[in-house]
């Protein structure tokens, strides 16, 4: 009789190299699948004209791209309105413009204080009022458009998000720690509102930063502190730059972002413009963004208007030019909408 032949018995571990060799081969299906699906649907943002200037200054040899006015742009440079809503008025209680050069990776935030001067044209025929009603009058893009005239430059997309919105990003990235500048202490029953820090180094979840955010004087019955409204636009910088530099160090938690975008967030962009600006804003470094607040004084009365912001037309336009400008050329005086009393 022969020999009985012993069937092999494969190891343990060569059952287990061999099941992990599978799932390797699975996911790299799956990721050229993703990738593929991702160049598939990202597409380049489009640009806007932006306000007609009385006079176009004409480049010898354009090498970025050209407006409809003849002003040539930079490349792949995009600006954007950001903006949020007071729930109680429906104007816009903070609002911001960013400018983003994709090819020198350097970007702009410059925050536009809520009770500038603006010369537009009110539902009620009137022609000045402050810039933050525009977005009670005509929603977003009407704001998009009053700022582009107000600064001389095209304004290619808006981005307005809520306060459950700002909230819930906060907390996305397990709260934010924040130096509180000055005592805040204010009560605004009609709104929910209740606003009360001491000043030093805090831990703020979503709730708080809003609050922070929000605040603008003390109880009028409590003792006030020297906090203009440039020292709140600076502080909303500050929240939202801590808060950029947490998801950009969290990008495991992208669907929770992608998740909170969709629910909270108002944009014109697409899904495939979005997804346009993933590749290069995986290599920002925060320490190429700029911010600033548009200069002026906030006492003025116009027309009737009282505490109004009238800008300082010669510090803004520099600032503009230095961080938001996506033009190849300086944005000048007679390109802007900035009255004056």
């Amino acid at each position: 009789m022969g020999k009985r032949v012993q069937k092999y018995q494969p190891s343990r571990l060569f059952l287990l190299g061999r099941l992990l060799y599978r799932l390797l081969v699975v996911l790299s299906v799956l990721v050229v699948l993703l990738f593929c699906a991702y160049q598939l649907l990202r597409q380049k943002p489009g640009q806007a004209s932006g306000p007609a200037p009385s006079a176009v200054l004409p480049s010898a040899q354009p090498s970025g791209e050209l407006t409809p006015t003849g002003l040539e742009r930079k490349k792949d440079t995009w600006t954007f309105l950001l903006a949020a809503s007071d729930q109680a008025s429906g104007n816009a209680d903070t609002i911001m413009v960013g400018m983003y050069d994709t090819v020198n990776q350097k970007a702009g935030l410059v925050s536009i204080p809520r009770d500038t001067i603006y010369h537009g044209t009110r539902p009620d025929g009137g022609h000045y009022y402050k810039i933050n009603s525009t977005y009670a009058y005509y929603g977003a893009k009407g704001m998009q458009e009053a700022v582009s005239e107000l600064l001389g430059i095209p304004v290619d997309h808006y981005v307005t998000i809520d306060l459950a919105g700002f909230e819930a990003i906060v907390n996305a990235v397990d709260g934010v720690d924040f130096e509180i500048p000055v005592p805040m202490s204010y009560d605004d029953p009609t709104q929910d509102l209740h606003i009360h820090f001491q000043p030093g180094m805090t831990h703020l979840d979503g709730q708080e930063a809003m609050e922070v955010c929000r605040f603008r004087h003390n109880n009028f019955n409590e003792a006030q502190v020297a906090y203009t409204d440039v020292d709140r636009t600076r502080t909303q910088q500050e929240i939202l730059t801590l808060i950029a530099k947490k998801v950009l160090s969290q990008p495991q938690k992208v669907g929770e972002y992608v998740e909170i975008f969709s629910e909270y967030i108002d944009t014109d962009l697409s899904l495939g413009e979005m997804l346009w600006f993933v590749e290069p804003a995986l290599g920002f470094d925060l320490a190429n963004l700029s911010t600033a607040t548009l200069p002026g004084d906030g006492t003025v009365t116009y027309k009737g208007w009282t505490y109004c912001y009238q800008l300082e037309q010669e510090e803004s336009l520099a600032i503009i030019n230095e961080m938001i400008n996506p033009y190849t050329t300086p944005v000048t005086l007679d390109m802007v909408n900035m009255p004056q009393k």
